[in-house]
């Protein structure tokens, strides 16, 4: 299970004394287990991207230079443990059989919902903007 991954590379980093890496990784830990939930690896995987999507924010606003090293340093530590983002050209090529229900839709709003609908079904990890660039790929630049 990826929180047993993600528990022993704490405490690797403990032993290593890295100590954003085992502090950004005990706050994760804690994250998944402080409701009680099962620590399944989709609840794992979410509250990751919750992390990441966090520090991104900060790091966006950090004018700090130690303060933004530590952001990006969690980021990275963090994105190791998520699955690999599909790019555009991928999306495009996943996305052939919703292709023409995209191209149907009435708007780029639409096109991009039933594109995200159609990811979903596919447990695909994909950025809002490739996925944006895909469909307009696919909507033939409309």
């Amino acid at each position: 299970m990826l929180i047993d991954q993600i528990k022993e590379r704490m405490f690797k980093a403990m032993k290593a004394g890295a100590a954003i890496e085992k502090e950004i990784l005990r706050t994760a830990i804690g994250e998944v287990t402080r409701t009680g939930e099962e620590a399944s690896d989709e609840r794992v995987t979410q509250v990751l991207r919750k992390l990441v999507k966090a520090n991104q924010e900060t790091l966006r606003s950090a004018t700090d230079a130690a303060q933004r090293a530590s952001l990006e340093q969690e980021i990275k530590v963090l994105e190791e443990f998520l699955p690999r983002a599909l790019g555009v050209p991928e999306l495009v090529e996943l996305l052939g059989p919703a292709a023409a229900e995209i191209r149907a839709a009435a708007g780029p709003g639409p096109a991009l919902g039933a594109a995200m609908k159609f990811l979903k079904t596919k447990a695909v990890s994909a950025d809002a903007g490739d996925v944006r660039a895909a469909v307009t790929q696919l909507r033939g630049g409309a």
